[in-house]
């Protein structure tokens, strides 16, 4: 064996009393210049005391600053939602602001787009683990006969926070349980994750079999920053449904296609979508969900799950075209996480998103651009301007 002495690279600099200050963000820039030769004269500029990131980002050094557009109006006629809106979306895909706006201004002219939260459900899913496959099942007949005295201690740790109900999944000697709440106007993940922590402590302090069995807080059935076919089915975080009856003479005259083609179109894009195996049948979801999730404070790793979409249309007698999309997996949050951040609560404002109450209104926002931007790109493809839209307004070479 080689007699080799390991040496570590320098350690990021931290000041345990007090790391969010300006002070500290420009010693860990000029740590990074040392240590790579790059120079981070961009990053160092911001508009906020480094006081307010506590609780959202560690080590703090910078910003980075993502170009934002403004797309609309986007006329929404929903249960939450209503009225005229402007959309901020921060990227930096060239064309992608300017055709969701082109979408928006179709559904707007076509009327608008009706939308509906059906569903609400945040997860996290423990697995106890038995002494066999009998043993197991006998738990999950004891957790159903005990859910009030489960949901009660789940819920002495949140005050928004309600366990609706506990699927269970039996495989071999583990015992998947799938706990689902309800989590007000916040997204939910740490908050059904300490709740659930809660719960299994009570199950392994009252089952009268706990000392053949141990659990773990996730078994990875809630799929937690993963797409997953149970989410669909079941919900993870808001469904949401965004419709419009497409008119045929305005997308004629504003995407130059006709219905008719659009719904050949749709025929074999489905087909594709199966064939595959894909996680949406629509065109591009995640593009306008990442783009308002970076705007607005969301968790944009929750586009992995959010982005998942079914969509569904038909030709109508007259040839004008409903068009829908639902979103069955849906995170998002107007209180709590990054929503509260200086621009991104500027962002959220410009809806009338931000704070309590405000979730299912910005669920239902989210859904009506992903439609504007189906529309828009779908129509792009089939009038043949799709890469030459990109030529144009998506390219940008720098030297």
């Amino acid at each position: 064996m080689n007699d080799r002495t390991v040496t570590s690279s320098p350690k990021i600099p931290r000041d345990r009393d007090d790391d969010y200050t300006d002070d500290q963000a420009a010693s860990r820039r000029d740590f990074v210049r040392e240590q790579t030769g790059a120079e981070l004269a961009h990053v160092g500029k911001h508009s906020f005391d480094p006081g307010l990131l506590r609780g959202n980002v560690e080590n703090f050094a910078g910003v980075a600053q993502v170009p934002i557009g403004i797309a609309g109006p986007l006329r929404i006629n929903g249960e939450h939602a209503q009225g005229d809106f402007y959309v901020p979306l921060a990227t930096t895909e060239g064309t992608l602001v300017a055709s969701y706006n082109r979408g928006m201004q179709l559904l707007t002219e076509c009327g608008g787009v009706k939308t509906t939260v059906v569903e609400h459900s945040m997860q996290r899913a423990p697995v106890f683990i038995c002494e066999d496959a009998l043993a197991a099942r006998e738990l999950g007949g004891w957790i159903e006969q005990h859910f009030a005295e489960i949901k009660a201690a789940a819920e002495t740790t949140t005050r928004t926070g309600k366990l609706q109900n506990i699927g269970q999944y039996a495989l071999g000697p583990l015992r998947y349980l799938r706990m689902n709440y309800t989590t007000g106007d916040a997204a939910g993940q740490n908050m059904t994750g300490k709740a659930t922590l809660a719960a299994c402590e009570w199950i392994m302090a009252n089952y009268p079999e706990r000392e053949r069995m141990t659990y773990l807080l996730s078994g990875n059935i809630d799929t937690d920053k993963k797409h997953s076919q149970i989410n669909m089915l079941l919900t993870r975080g808001k469904r949401v449904v965004a419709e419009a009856v497409i008119k045929r003479d305005v997308f004629k005259r504003m995407m130059g296609v006709d219905t008719a083609e659009l719904f050949h179109h749709r025929q074999i894009s489905m087909a594709g979508a199966f064939m595959v195996g894909a996680a949406n049948n629509g065109a591009h979801a995640a593009n306008g969900l990442t783009a308002m999730f970076i705007a607005t404070g969301q968790d944009v790793a929750n586009v992995a799950e959010s982005h998942a979409a079914v969509t569904y249309t038909q030709l109508l007698p007259n040839q004008d075209y409903y068009w829908s999309i639902t979103l069955t997996s849906l995170i998002v949050a107007t209180y709590g996480g990054g929503t509260g951040l200086a621009t991104q609560r500027e962002c959220l404002e410009m809806l009338g998103c931000y704070g309590n109450g405000k979730a299912d209104k910005f669920a239902e926002i989210c859904a009506a651009v992903v439609l504007a931007g189906e529309t828009s790109l779908t129509g792009a493809i089939l009038h043949g301007d799709w890469v030459s839209s990109h030529d144009r307004l998506g390219r940008n070479r720098p030297s």
